[in-house]
C-alpha cells in the first residue's frame, strides 16, 4: 500500500493536478495512516517515522484551513518562536532563584537570563480539571477583565487560523498608582498535544492597533502558561507561567520584581476564584 501512497503523491506534483485539493489531503491522510502501521509493526519506531508522522497532519490539518497571507506567516511564526523560546527557557532548571513561596504551596521562582532579562516562573496546581483552566484562560480570554484585577481589558484583534491571535491588553494600574496603565499588542499561540496545553505569546506590531493615549506601551515575551493534569490526580491541574515584561518607563528594578512577582501570585487566587464561581453556577 505504501509504494502506491507515494505514487498518489507523486502525482499531484504535475501541474494539473496540483491544485486539487481533495487530492492533496487524500495524499496526505494516506501517508500518517500508512506511518502509523509501520510504526505499530516495529518494536521502537524510528525517530523519521515519528517526524514525518507528524508533519503529514499538520499538512492535512493546514490543508482544510484558507491559505494565509505574508503577514499572517509571519505573525504564526512569532507565535511558533515565543513557544519554542519559552520552553527552552523553562527546560533548563539551573539558575532558579525562590522570590515567594505561599502557604498553599504557590511560588514563585526567577533568573536572569542575557537577552531577555530577568524572568518569573509560577508553579501552581489548580483544584480543577485541565479542560476547564484552558477553557477560562484561551476560549474566554476576554473575559479575564472581570474577574483579574490586573487586567483591564484584554481584546481579541484578529484570528488566524486554529491556533494563533493578536490581542490587545490593558493593564490596570497597581495599588498607590506606583505602576501606571499599561498596554501591549501581542501575537498568542496555544497548541495542545495530548494531555499538555502550551499557551505562548510575546509582543508584536499591529498597524491598527497604534499606542494609545493614557496608556504606556510596555512589551513582553516570551511569554508562556504550561497547564498539564495533576499526575495521579486528573481533576486538579498544574500551572507553570513563564513571565518576561519590560513595563517601560522610568521604574526602578527592585519595585518591578516585587510587582511582577506578586501579580502572578494574585492571578493564581484569583483564577481559582473565577473557576470555583464557574462550577458553582454550573451546578
Amino acid at each position: 500500500m505504501l509504494p502506491a501512497t507515494f505514487k498518489l503523491c507523486a502525482a499531484i506534483s504535475y501541474r494539473h493536478l496540483r491544485n486539487m485539493t481533495g487530492l492533496r489531503r487524500q495524499a496526505a491522510v494516506a501517508i500518517s495512516q500508512e506511518l502509523s502501521k509501520l510504526a505499530c509493526r516495529s518494536v521502537g519506531p524510528n525517530t523519521w517515522i515519528n517526524q514525518v508522522r507528524r508533519s503529514s497532519t499538520l499538512l492535512s490539518s493546514r490543508l482544510e484551513e484558507k491559505p494565509f497571507s505574508e503577514m499572517e506567516m509571519s505573525y504564526i511564526k512569532q507565535g511558533e518562536e515565543a513557544l519554542q523560546k519559552s520552553l527552552s527557557i523553562l527546560e533548563d532548571q539551573d539558575g532558579w532563584k525562590t522570590e515567594t513561596v505561599v502557604d498553599n504551596g504557590d511560588k514563585v521562582l526567577s533568573k536572569v537570563l542575557p537577552d531577555v532579562g530577568k524572568v518569573f516562573r509560577l508553579e501552581v496546581v489548580v483544584d480543577q480539571p485541565l479542560d476547564m483552566v484552558y477553557s477560562e484562560l484561551v476560549d474566554n480570554m476576554e473575559q479575564m477583565g472581570d474577574w483579574n484585577p490586573s487586567v483591564k481589558e484584554v481584546k481579541i484583534l484578529q484570528k488566524i487560523g486554529k491556533d494563533t491571535v493578536i490581542t490587545h491588553e490593558k493593564a490596570a494600574a497597581t495599588p498607590g498608582n506606583i505602576v501606571g496603565p499599561r498596554d501591549f499588542v501581542s501575537v498568542r499561540c496555544s497548541k495542545r498535544r495530548g494531555s499538555t496545553c502550551v499557551l505562548a505569546g510575546m509582543s508584536t506590531k499591529y498597524g491598527a492597533m497604534p499606542e494609545q493615549e493614557g496608556f504606556v506601551r510596555a512589551e513582553n515575551g516570551p511569554t508562556c502558561m504550561i497547564l498539564r493534569p495533576l499526575s495521579g490526580s486528573p481533576s486538579q491541574t498544574k500551572l507553570t507561567w513563564l513571565l518576561s515584561l519590560d513595563l517601560k518607563g522610568w521604574l526602578p528594578k527592585t519595585i518591578i520584581n516585587q510587582v511582577l512577582s506578586q501579580t502572578q501570585v494574585d492571578f493564581a487566587n484569583h483564577l481559582r476564584e473565577r473557576l470555583a464561581q464557574t462550577v458553582a453556577v454550573s451546578c
